[in-house]
């Protein structure tokens, strides 16, 4: 049975120790749900790693910026939630500075850099939340000033 919280995701960690898998199984739930507020509203707490309470920190943030829920959860902004040092995922040293670019905005503040859908998977509620590339692009001056490389 899949996790219905972060909460149940950390439980399930500290048993056997595989975080990620908890993780993956949660956003199967989420997603199957399309993105349930109470999932991610309780403090989780910590598995005593930095790296992944830190993730997991960007995970509720992320979540709720991705589904526009009506609030941030409180403990995503806990001081344990952030790393000193700098994760990128994958750990690609030719892929940094693309991470650097393109990972959320829930993420970045913690010094975690990935992908621009670190949360993405196949039950992912492709209806909701991709950004897609205009069909046409703006004409005339105002367009061309948007792309004029001296400005």
């Amino acid at each position: 049975m899949r996790p219905a919280s972060l909460c149940e995701v950390v439980e399930r960690a500290r048993v056997d120790g595989d975080w990620d898998h908890h993780l993956q199984n949660f956003l199967d739930a989420f997603y199957a749900l399309d993105g349930e507020g109470a999932m991610i509203a309780e403090d989780p707490g910590f598995l005593g790693d930095a790296r992944p309470d830190a993730f997991l920190g960007g995970v509720g943030e992320h979540l709720a910026r991705r589904w526009r829920l009506p609030f941030i959860p409180a403990w995503v902004r806990h001081e344990a939630r952030y790393l000193d040092t700098v994760l990128f995922v994958p750990d690609e040293r030719n892929l940094r500075t693309y991470l650097l670019c393109v990972s959320p905005v829930s993420f970045r503040p913690r010094l975690i850099f990935t992908g621009p859908d670190p949360l993405q998977r196949a039950r992912f509620p492709y209806h909701r939340g991709v950004v897609r590339m205009p069909l046409t692009f703006p004409q005339g001056p105002a367009a061309a000033a948007l792309f004029d490389p001296e400005r």
